[in-house]
């Protein structure tokens, strides 16, 4: 598995995991296929000033153009509560169950420890969400509880889990 740098190239993938009713079941129902293009975009324009990374899971090395998913780390604020570093995933249907989503999101998260600057890691997988939040579970996420976030500007059931990369990392 190799984790690369989203580029314009992956519209096609966004459109699949992002406007698709399954794919978008948790977070409350599929995005418009409008704006893709300019999403992908501000992605790969965040992905190379390095305030964000967003990285595309590609499960064989030798065919990078093969996407399986998306894996992303980027700051913001948490409504009032000050800036966080967040982490979230997308894993496309036919490479489910085949622990690439686990190992992108430990993957990346070495990279945040390995870097420094990221801190505690939040993520908030929707509160039905068995794989997501065994994918916490199993890394040594600690669970905080359960909480409504804005997503799309849809308000989600989520719970919540935390980790330092530096020392929580299993």
């Amino acid at each position: 598995m190799l984790l690369r740098d989203v580029d314009p190239g992956d519209v096609d993938a966004y459109v699949r995991m992002r406007c698709d009713p399954t794919m978008m079941a948790e977070l409350g129902g599929p995005l418009p296929r409008a704006g893709m293009e300019a999403k992908v975009q501000r992605d790969v324009q965040g992905a190379a000033s390095g305030t964000q990374w967003i990285k595309m899971i590609v499960p064989d090395e030798a065919d990078p153009a093969v996407v399986a998913g998306s894996v992303t780390l980027w700051p913001h604020d948490a409504d009032g509560a000050g800036q966080i570093s967040e982490i979230g995933w997308m894993v496309l249907p036919e490479f489910q169950g085949r622990g690439l989503g686990k190992t992108a999101v430990r993957a990346l998260l070495e990279l945040a420890r390995d870097d420094g600057r990221w801190g505690l890691v939040h993520a908030f997988p929707g509160t039905t969400n068995a794989p997501s939040n065994g994918i916490c579970r199993t890394l040594g996420f600690r669970l905080l509880g359960e909480q409504d976030v804005t997503f799309a500007d849809r308000v989600l059931r989520s719970n919540h889990w935390t980790i330092d990369p530096s020392t929580d990392l299993s």
